[in-house]
Parts: structure tokens; sequence; C-alpha cells
């Protein structure tokens, strides 16, 4: 069971949602009777720098009550350290929550999943001197990321449904150069994402197939095309069904570097990483997480 838990709170997540889902957690966890304390930074910086020295004052785990960018946050903190994370999604995707099998809407019942303290190791990616968890996005959805981030309106999911709208009048092949573990592989490209988890923006599930105890990389390379097989592609990654498509091919790899040919932007866990080229690679049981249910 655990004792003793440092809740990091992001009071911008999910349009305003998650102060509510990190008091409803806190209020549980304590009749639970765990030691809550509470932490919040008013930057990114500043939510590092407490988390950290969290971690290092010997916390039981680090929980992240907010969406997947508050976690991306604590996973610079947690990484290689042994100190658990635990998560009360607040978020807009919560894809860290679906891949640890915390429910989403329910914040009392991730509490309890923290408060019961099963742990379980998992990998995490490494771009850079960056952690993340889930995803790394590039081209064509990193692009609708950078002109969603760059839009005051609309609010909520419809701004990024606009920024795509705008990204598929504007298509163009992007030249990408792949260096796997065994092979390098020159192709036009529209996006490549490369998984640690399985999903990104709410359950789009990029790389359905990635294990989180493999210590590989699952990548996903959707091949030049058309507007019209873009849009019809994107309703399958909601089923994972796209990587059976012609358009689209996988690799696994334990690491990788992504180059263009264009500027091209990367995001992981839904946050700006870089301008490729990157390097990325897999790092076995990196991380620790309080999860819901076994993983994989």
């Amino acid at each position: 069971m655990t004792r003793s838990v440092t809740v990091l709170t992001n009071p911008a997540a999910g349009s305003g949602h998650a102060p509510w889902a990190s008091a409803a957690a806190v209020t549980r966890l304590r009749e639970r009777g765990v030691t809550v304390t509470e932490i919040e930074g008013s930057s990114v910086e500043e939510a590092l720098g407490l988390a950290r020295k969290a971690v290092a004052e010997g916390t039981d785990a680090l929980v992240a009550a907010g969406g997947d960018g508050l976690v991306n946050i604590a996973w610079q903190a947690l990484a290689q350290t042994g100190t658990p994370l635990g998560i009360i999604p607040g978020g807009t995707g919560n894809d860290h929550a679906r891949l640890f099998h915390i429910p989403v809407d329910d914040p009392v019942k991730a509490a309890d999943i923290i408060a019961s303290g099963e742990v379980a190791a998992v990998d995490l990616a490494r771009a850079g001197e960056r952690w993340f968890g889930t995803v790394l996005s590039s081209g064509f959805d990193a692009l609708v990321t950078d002109r969603a981030n760059q839009m005051r309106w609309p609010k909520g999911p419809m701004r990024y449904n606009l920024a795509m709208i705008v990204e598929l009048a504007q298509l163009k092949p992007i030249p990408y150069r792949i260096v796997l573990d065994d092979r390098t592989i020159e192709l036009d490209a529209t996006m490549v994402s490369v998984g640690n988890g399985t999903s990104y923006g709410g359950g789009m599930l990029i790389t359905p197939h990635a294990k989180l105890d493999d210590g590989l990389l699952d990548v996903t390379v959707v091949k030049s095309g058309g507007r019209f097989r873009l849009v019809r592609l994107f309703p399958t990654v909601y089923k994972g069904t796209h990587v059976d498509l012609d358009e689209v091919e996988t690799y696994r790899t334990r690491k990788l570097r992504l180059e263009t040919g264009t500027p091209v932007t990367s995001y992981a866990d839904g946050e700006f990483v870089g301008r490729l080229p990157i390097d990325i690679e897999a790092v076995p049981g990196a991380g620790r997480v309080i999860a819901g249910a076994p993983l994989n």
C-alpha cells in the first residue's frame, strides 16, 4: 500500500477539469490513510523543479493530476529513479491513463488505484534529452499541432479539427530518411510516428502493437499520398487497423534517427520536442507506474 504521495496539479488541464479531479482524488487518498503533499507550478520549469525536489526527498510516488503534458513533466523527474508515477486523469487526451488502465472519468477510482500501490516497471523512450511515455509524432500530425497552438479560436477539440482542414489544403510530401537498427529507409511520407505506447490524441492507436516491456519502439510510416487517402486513413487509426493499409509501413527498432529534407517539428506526449533531425531510443525499465491492471 502507498503511504505517502506528492500530487502535482496543472490547473489549466482539461479546460479547468484537473483541479476538480485532483481535489476529489486527494480527499479519497486521505480517506485511505495516504499522506498527501500538494504542489503546483505556475510554469513548466517551476512544475519540473518541484517534481524533482519531491522525488529527491523520497516521496513514495509522484502523482500527476492533469493530462499527458503534465505526465510528460513528471517523466522528466521520474525516469530511472525508481520512484513510481501515479495518474489522476484531468486532461483532454489522457492517453497515459488509458495505457495504464486508469479510468479517465472517475478520480476516486484513480485514487484507489494509487492507494493500492500495485507498481509495474515500464519502458520509456528518450528523444534527445527528453523522456516520453506514449508517442512521438512528426510530419502532418505535428504540423496540425503547430497550427492549432497558433490559433486562439475555436477552443477545445474543434481547434484541432480546423487546423487539420487547413493543413490538408496545404498537404505536401516530406522527404524522410529513417535510420533503424538494421536498415536505412529513404522515402516521401506524410508522417512518421514513433511509439513507446500505443496511442496519442485521445485514443488514436497510431502504433497499436507497441509493448511496454520489450525494449523496442514501434514506428508507423504513412507514405505520401493524396488528401483523400489521408482522410480515409484517419478513422481507422482509432481501431488501429490503419497498419493493414497499403500506404502504411511499420517497423520495430531499439534506436532510430529521423531526418527530413524540409523543416519538420516533433511532439512527444503532445509536448514540443524540437525540429528534426532527432535521435530516439527505447530505455528498458526506465519508468515505474502504479497501474490499474496488468500491462500489455
